[in-house]
């Protein structure tokens, strides 16, 4: 493991777009939706993916997949709109790509790296990479169709038998893919274990465009540490995220100028927490909306209740309240307790 020294800054051409930093925000299902992103990113993260969206469903108009793929009108102009599609059939993935486009994508992600068994029983997400001959004949349609540069995101391989990130990345770089994200786990790791930064190494060395180290990011000296070992270009940050979506941002600040940026004060997450909390209301509607934060909620307020007992109960209420200016009440009179119980 290295030491916490920054790498010299790297900013990255993906295509015709530039990415501001050595940072990604990765893409999570229902939990990356356009109010989350447009934290991140407001927060300093270079770039944001999308959930994942169905090619199908895109297709096919679903109200569902067009909100996940809306790019939020708040977030910061200079970044990247970047839409991850999933799928297993060429022409629907084209058709998906070039919607995508239509909805002002900069760039287009595809998915080749989801673990989740409702994905790959479809035979779509990681499973792909247990079907190379299909996995390129996506990414040449995405390609062919899209308007704007392609990524793929995959994993190490499907198994320990069959590691095959280093032979796909190679192709997609040959089909006119712009960039690569590896996963370092199998699919059938899910994500136990630590991710194997050393085996991303070996895609990086095989191809020549960017190559993002992705999983166990989930602080900056992780970050370096990834860099440091696969060699990559870039890092994207997942789970680390959760809870704390000025994580990005603080890893990109380090990354470029070797300052580490304080985490929020309690008054200033509690400020960030209420602004997500109202732009997420305003982006599903008010009783979708409730349901949804919560999830955002509940991974704050665990990093502070699991440390002060007296704010449990306020959780509890936080968890069951269906009025938002209940539980923007709630959440003030939580962090007004933590602030109380914190030293100064």
């Amino acid at each position: 493991m290295c030491s916490l020294v920054p790498k010299e800054p790297n900013n990255l051409t993906i295509g015709n777009c530039q990415i501001n930093g050595q940072v990604f925000l990765a893409p999570m299902s229902g939990i990356t939706d356009a109010p989350f992103r447009m934290i991140a990113q407001s927060l300093g993260a270079p770039a944001a993916v999308s959930e994942m969206i169905a090619s199908e469903e895109l297709f096919l108009n679903r109200k569902e997949s067009i909100r996940r793929a809306r790019n939020h009108i708040n977030a910061v102009p200079s970044n990247p709109f970047i839409i991850q599609l999933a799928g297993r059939e060429a022409n629907m993935m084209a058709e998906g790509a070039e919607i995508a486009s239509d909805l002002g994508a900069d760039i287009i992600d595809i998915n080749m790296g989801c673990p989740a068994k409702k994905v790959t029983g479809g035979l779509s997400g990681a499973a792909l990479m247990r079907e190379p001959q299909r996995a390129l004949r996506l990414i040449e349609a995405v390609v062919r169709a899209g308007r704007c540069p392609v990524s793929v995101k995959m994993r190490l391989g499907w198994d320990d038998g069959q590691i095959n990130a280093t032979v796909l990345a190679k192709s997609a770089e040959n089909a006119g893919v712009s960039m690569i994200t590896v996963h370092g786990r199998t699919r059938c790791q899910f994500y136990k274990g630590k991710a194997d930064w050393q085996a991303i190494s070996k895609v990086k060395q095989s191809v020549s465009i960017p190559v993002v180290a992705n999983g166990d990011v989930t602080s900056i000296k992780q970050a370096v540490n990834a860099l440091s070992v696969s060699g990559a270009d870039a890092v994207m940050i997942g789970r680390g995220a959760q809870g704390q979506p000025w994580l990005p941002g603080q890893v990109a600040e380090y990354l470029k100028s070797g300052h580490i940026k304080a985490d929020p004060t309690l008054q200033s997450e509690l400020q960030i927490l209420l602004w997500q909390y109202i732009e997420t209301l305003f982006h599903y509607g008010r009783d979708l909306g409730v349901r949804c934060a919560r999830k955002h909620l509940l991974w704050s307020l665990d990093r502070h209740a699991a440390k002060i007992p007296a704010l449990t109960q306020i959780r509890r209420s936080i968890c069951t309240a269906e009025e938002p200016n209940q539980v923007m009440e709630l959440l003030k009179r939580f962090y007004g307790t933590a602030m109380e119980s914190t030293p100064a």
